[in-house]
């Protein structure tokens, strides 16, 4: 009997006297905090979406596309918010507690439409 066969692109080894299939599950990246954000959204709210991109595969690099893209638009945000604003290094040389709260209160503004506009779409 042979220790290993092949059907339909699987391998499969055999452990005593049945035939197991040789599974790995492709490389995972490292999801970040908009992610796992959408990810608790799916789980929450598009339970079937969720269960597709799980059988298929692909739930790990869609997390990371969709942090990435929520990332990126979070620093144009906050570039534009804050030139806008006339917040720049010369204020955060004059009046550095001003500058924190401006800074900070953009910030806030700019994952709140990410979230609204990326996340939880």
């Amino acid at each position: 009997m042979e220790n290993y066969i092949e059907q339909n692109g699987i391998t499969y080894e055999l452990r005593g006297e049945q035939y197991y299939p040789l599974l790995e599950l492709p490389e995972q990246k490292e999801v970040g905090k908009y992610g796992r954000f959408h990810l608790e959204y799916l789980k929450a709210h598009r339970t079937g979406y969720h269960t597709t991109l799980l059988m298929e595969g692909t739930l790990n690099q869609r997390l990371c596309e969709i942090d990435l893209e929520a990332k990126t638009m979070v620093e144009i945000i906050i570039k534009r918010l804050a030139a806008d604003r006339g917040i720049d290094e010369n204020m955060k040389a004059r009046d550095m507690l001003r500058w924190v709260a401006e800074m900070n209160n953009i910030k806030a503004s700019a994952e709140e439409i990410v979230l609204r506009e990326v996340v939880y779409v």
